[in-house]
């Protein structure tokens, strides 16, 4: 059975165990492929305190403005337990037109199809079609995200690279390829919320001072905060309370402190240090009596965004719908991605397959899809570097 060049590239990206943070071989295969084809390639390796060191990789062809850039990653999650699986999870197989595997969506094969796509344009306009093509694709999305895109975008700027835009190939289409484009995406802001009191026996009270009520005023009065309502661009932020921890398991027992985790997704309405600020304005209004409260937020916060572009909205908004006769949502909902960090140095949309299998037992892709995709990225390169 003859293979499309889209479905070739997933394949063998799905057989290379790249769980976070192993690269497996699958920037070693991408980087093959893409050499072969004309590219200059660098495999970059960043460290730091207490995370693993990761492998990345940048590729690059054509020269001068306008500088475009496919991003996406190629590390994914755990499998679970593999006898769950009707094809085993790294294995590739294709059953009546599907691929199975880890990381069939998310998002090997989203790379696949704009590594088929670029090969294909390349091949057909030669390395002068004015301007320039990179890859960037990091191993560490699904990770702790310190040494992957972050390091490699600074990497790439410190080499003299300036990018004019940018397609991330997440999976964002909810239920058929070209139900939706992510222009934009939310904020999040994620801290822990610790009530210290004084340990001591349930029966005597009086020699205690119980965290448990104060942390669960605490809660009511976060769980009660109405953000916003939201806007044109995006949908209300929303607060959740994520887990309570009080770490005692003694019947007998007042505890001397306890603490709850929370994570807000937060639209334009709001900057960083405006939400911090409502924050702890909320929980300044809890009596908590002689108990001390204090409140950490994580270090991982990341603003909302929203992309305007013009130029790169209608290119991949036509390119989409010329395939699939669909017109695709402008959206902003969801989480997060690395889209986050690259809308810092260009204008960055995030356009793949269909998500309802990431990260799931049987991920996988209609081969369809592979190859519908990758013709929405040629056409797209087509009209890019056309104007």
């Amino acid at each position: 059975m003859s293979m499309s060049p889209a479905t070739v590239i997933a394949r063998d990206l799905i057989r290379c165990p790249s769980v976070t943070p192993k690269e497996g071989g699958a920037l070693s295969a991408l980087e093959a492929l893409l050499k072969d084809a004309g590219f200059r390639v660098d495999r970059v390796v960043f460290q730091d305190d207490d995370t693993p060191d990761v492998e990345n990789l940048f590729a690059s062809i054509g020269s001068g403005a306008p500088h475009f850039v496919f991003a996406g990653h190629t590390d994914v999650v755990p499998t679970g337990s593999e006898v769950d699986w009707t094809h085993g999870p790294f294995e590739g197989e294709i059953d009546s037109g599907v691929l199975y595997g880890r990381g069939a969506v998310d998002m090997k094969g989203g790379i696949a199809s704009f590594a088929a796509a670029a090969l294909e344009f390349v091949d057909q306009s030669g390395t002068d079609f004015g301007g320039t093509i990179s890859f960037l694709i990091t191993g560490d999305e699904e990770g702790p995200a310190i040494n992957g895109t972050v390091k490699l975008l600074e990497w790439a700027d410190k080499q003299g690279h300036r990018f004019d835009a940018c397609i991330v190939g997440e999976p964002t289409n909810p239920d058929a390829l070209g139900d939706a484009i992510k222009v934009g995406r939310r904020g999040s802001l994620s801290g822990i919320v610790t009530v210290t009191g004084v340990q001591g026996h349930a029966a005597y009270p009086h020699l205690a001072d119980n965290p448990i009520p104060g942390l669960t005023n605490l809660m009511a009065a976060l769980n009660d905060l109405k953000l916003d309502e939201g806007n044109e661009r995006f949908q209300p932020s929303n607060l959740e309370i994520v887990t309570v921890d009080v770490g005692n398991t003694a019947f007998n027992v007042i505890p001397a402190r306890s603490e709850f985790r929370f994570n807000i997704r937060y639209n334009d309405t709001w900057t960083l240090d405006s939400l911090k600020a409502r924050i702890l304005e909320t929980l300044e209004t809890v009596n908590l009596g002689s108990l001390k409260m204090n409140i950490e937020f994580k270090s991982d916060a990341s603003e909302s965004f929203l992309t305007k572009d013009e130029t790169l909205i209608d290119a991949l908004s036509m390119a989409v719908s010329e395939e699939t006769g669909r017109t695709p949502e402008l959206s902003t909902g969801g989480g997060t991605s690395d889209a986050r960090f690259i809308k810092n140095y260009c204008p960055v949309v995030e356009f793949g397959l269909v998500g309802q299998t990431m990260h799931k037992v049987d991920e996988c892709v209609a081969v369809e899809d592979l190859d519908r995709l990758a013709a929405i990225y040629h056409r797209f390169l087509v009209s890019y570097f056309s104007k």
